[in-house]
């Protein structure tokens, strides 16, 4: 990484050479921040897959209350004997209370209104869901069974759109990022056409003038990209923080896991590499084809 005083200052003449610092600072900045997103939002997709995997509702519908108790109590009680059924247990009126309120307010603590009874059960094999729709159906045949998992597919897509499109913000930038490396390396070997032409006639190869370049990026990248990645890690730390901040059980689980800090914290390392490669083998492609 270190170059010596007159490779310095072949490559310090080369003024677009010298932004790199600060284009590998914003770009890696940016995908670490996006990389983060996708990695969040991917655990968190998985997270609630494997929470509500296996969970069914039983809603129990009738006129009377004592009747819908009764029958509620009772498919919970065989249900329970099931060995396929991990849980079976009512929900109590203050549970469905409190779940009623954001729509019906004070209302909803109505001893007199009409509220289905709800049945929480947790199954050990998903494969079992028919028969206990055939067992709920023939003690109540107006109940109803409903997958947990159906309720929240939407937001597990919504969940999943966002993790493909961070990896497409990783990609493009990745892309731009290499583009922008071949553009100044470009602008170095214009700058430094005649300095180069002598380099040849001395003695120097492709090579060696392609390892000017590369030092230079590398070093440039390295700046950059350890400042980027810092600023990004601190703005992870804060949002994450500020989510977790806000109690809800389902924004809770969108956050990193410490092997997804450290797959994170690896970015900055991945642009120098790029950012070397594509220097290496700009230069190397455009002295063939010039000089």
């Amino acid at each position: 990484m270190r170059a010596a005083p007159a490779d310095r200052r072949v490559l310090d003449e080369a003024g677009g050479v010298r932004a790199m610092t600060w284009v590998m600072a914003i770009m890696v900045f940016l995908t670490m921040l996006a990389a983060a997103l996708g990695l969040a939002t991917a655990g968190a997709a998985r997270s609630l897959d494997r929470g509500l995997a296996g969970k069914l509702t039983v809603q129990i519908v009738a006129g009377d209350a004592a009747t819908r108790d009764a029958t509620a109590a009772g498919i919970a009680a065989e249900l329970r004997t099931r060995p396929q059924v991990q849980r079976a247990a009512p929900v109590d009126r203050a549970t469905m209370t409190r779940l009623l309120s954001p729509w019906l307010g004070s209302e909803g603590a109505d001893p007199d209104l009409p509220v289905p009874a709800m049945i929480d059960v947790e199954l050990a094999d998903g494969g079992a869901r028919a028969s206990v729709e055939a067992l709920v159906r023939a003690r109540s045949p107006s109940a109803r069974v409903d997958a947990q998992a159906a309720w929240m597919s939407p937001v597990g897509g919504f969940m999943r759109t966002l993790t493909w499109l961070a990896a497409a913000v990783v990609v493009l930038m990745a892309s731009a990022t290499a583009v922008v490396v071949v553009l100044a390396v470009r602008a170095g070997l214009e700058a430094h056409r005649a300095t180069i032409e002598v380099m040849h006639m001395l003695g120097s190869t492709d090579v060696q003038v392609a390892r000017l370049f590369q030092r230079r990026i590398a070093i440039d990248a390295a700046i950059g990209g350890a400042c980027g990645g810092v600023a990004a890690l601190v703005v992870a730390a804060i949002l994450g923080a500020r989510v977790s901040a806000l109690g809800s059980d389902l924004l809770g689980q969108v956050a990193l896991t410490p092997v997804d800090w450290g797959l994170v914290a690896t970015l900055p390392f991945c642009f120098v590499m790029l950012g070397m490669v594509a220097a290496r083998v700009s230069v190397t492609r455009a002295l063939s084809a010039t000089l």
